[in-house]
């Protein structure tokens, strides 16, 4: 459940956990030298910065880079799909008046 209240703009989020699972986080939290509820933020905070980014972040395998950079500097020539497809994207964008 949560609760935003608009004059500090602080929203409530509530969890039922176990009590095993509330000490051992208790014992982390104090190893760390901060209170439960920071130690909670704190760890779901980073948690989710790191899962954003590695789904944000393109990794490639080093014969994938291989290509990609071969691809970029030497780029092949448009085949029919593909000199199709710009010519529908350019009626569509005629079509409603938006320029390039």
């Amino acid at each position: 459940m949560s609760k935003t209240t608009p004059e500090n703009s602080i929203t409530l989020l509530e969890s039922f956990i176990s009590p095993e699972m509330k000490m051992l986080w208790q014992k982390a939290a104090h190893l760390k030298g901060c209170s439960l509820n920071d130690f909670v933020i704190s760890t779901v905070q980073e948690a989710a910065c790191s899962i954003i980014e590695r789904h944000q972040i393109l990794k490639l395998t080093t014969e994938e880079s291989k290509a990609l950079a071969e691809a970029l500097l030497n780029p092949p020539q448009p085949n029919k799909s593909l000199k199709k497809a710009a010519s529908n994207y350019k009626q569509i964008m005629e079509k409603y008046g938006i320029e390039n």
